[in-house]
């Protein structure tokens, strides 16, 4: 990278923090988790209210609990989408305060263009889920970072 894609990608760093990203991905994170516990119980002991709907003197069972690790686990998927829509919207608010810290758009642009061509390496497995890269099709809904050309086009239509 040139001097310049290194400070646009420092400048990406700095506008993350402060934007309060992390801050802000933390807490999202966190309500959104509430959520999914807090409707999953809901859920499931209605389920369960359901399937024993003749004992009066029903105390929550086995059903309740299963239905409530099903539901944590779809609910969880669907906060995953959620968090991932959020933290993508975080990435080109950090390009675009890049982009205004150094005063000039272009720097960024050129830094995501290598970015964008260089081949990915294998990351080890348990660092798979930090890598920024291209995916296709439904699993671009669960990445944290948009497509580079995204970034890139956005970056553009700034002024």
């Amino acid at each position: 990278m040139t001097k310049e894609e290194v400070e646009a990608v420092l400048g990406h760093e700095v506008a993350h923090i402060a934007n309060g990203d992390m801050v802000t991905m933390t807490l999202i994170q966190g309500v959104v988790n509430t959520f999914v516990v807090f409707l999953s119980r809901i859920a499931a002991y209605a389920v369960d209210s359901f399937l024993s709907k003749n004992d009066e003197n029903h105390t929550p069972g086995i059903g309740f609990h299963i239905a409530s690790f099903v539901f944590q686990i779809l609910f969880g998927i669907g906060a995953s989408l959620i968090v991932a829509w959020f933290s993508r919207q975080r990435e080109f608010r950090a390009d675009a305060g890049a982009a205004k810290l150094l005063g000039d758009r272009q720097p960024m642009i050129n830094a995501l263009a290598r970015l964008g061509g260089m081949a990915p390496g294998e990351l080890p497995q348990s660092m798979a889920a930090v890598g920024i890269s291209d995916k296709p099709g439904w699993a671009e809904l669960f990445s944290t970072h948009p497509p580079m050309a995204q970034r890139i086009a956005a970056l553009q239509q700034l002024r």
